[in-house]
């Protein structure tokens, strides 16, 4: 079974998707990590975003890998080309580079060739931006997470205070989940939207424990037709 879920940043999809990968007894898959790799490669050598070519080159060359713990379905680490960038993508550098690198259409097709291969290789809880609508759109369950902007925007915060990473200046994060939204949603290529038979929820204000459980009774439901 794979359950699909999207939404715009910072709507607790990495959260949710990993608690309900563990109550299922799933594994988890976070394809925006992949792209966030390939945005920070991208940097590191150079490779201007609007060269679609190049960024495709890019991702075919490097593979990315996650590593896992025993007994836990989400992933502990992600690596490049064999180097560890588990804390390099999650900054506010890589929160600004990875919309117009995930829009070069060569990326995308790159790595969600290889979404398809890992997701079909189990049940799989997948969560992104396009999963529903192109990598997975026969998913058996889809619901697409979203919030306020000022309450994604607070939880970003939160998690970079937390992790060290990135910006805790409220507006600053306000202002680039904003640009990200914007960008993901217009974009040609897989542009940001719920599937039309999507579950749409909206977090705002709610225990993430009832999101959860909610997600999980749906993929139980679908399992017992």
């Amino acid at each position: 079974m794979i359950i699909a879920i999207d939404g715009p940043s910072g709507a607790g999809k990495s959260t949710v998707a990993k608690a309900v990968a563990k109550k299922l007894g799933f594994s988890c898959l976070d394809t925006g990590a992949m792209y966030r790799a390939v945005a920070w490669r991208a940097l590191q050598d150079g490779v201007p975003f609007d060269d679609d070519a190049a960024l495709g080159q890019l991702a075919r060359m490097h593979d990315i890998a996650f590593g896992h713990e025993p007994g836990d379905p989400a992933p502990k680490s992600v690596s490049i080309g064999g180097e560890d960038v588990t804390r390099a993508i999650r900054t506010a550098e890589i929160d600004r580079a990875v919309s117009p690198v995930s829009a070069a259409p060569s990326v995308r097709e790159a790595l969600v060739g290889q979404q398809r291969r890992i997701g079909r290789a189990g049940d799989y809880v997948v969560e992104g931006r396009d999963i529903g609508t192109v990598v997975f759109p026969e998913a058996e369950v889809k619901v697409f997470l979203t919030a306020s902007d000022e309450e994604r925007a607070h939880r970003r915060v939160r998690q970079n205070a937390d992790r060290s990473i990135g910006s805790i200046d409220f507006d600053e994060v306000l202002a680039d989940l904003r640009r990200r939204d914007e960008h993901d949603s217009s974009r040609a290529t897989s542009p940001l939207k719920p599937a039309d038979d999507a579950v749409r929820l909206d977090s705002t204000g709610r225990y993430i424990e009832d999101v959860i459980d909610e997600i999980v009774e749906l993929a139980r439901e679908r399992a017992a037709r």
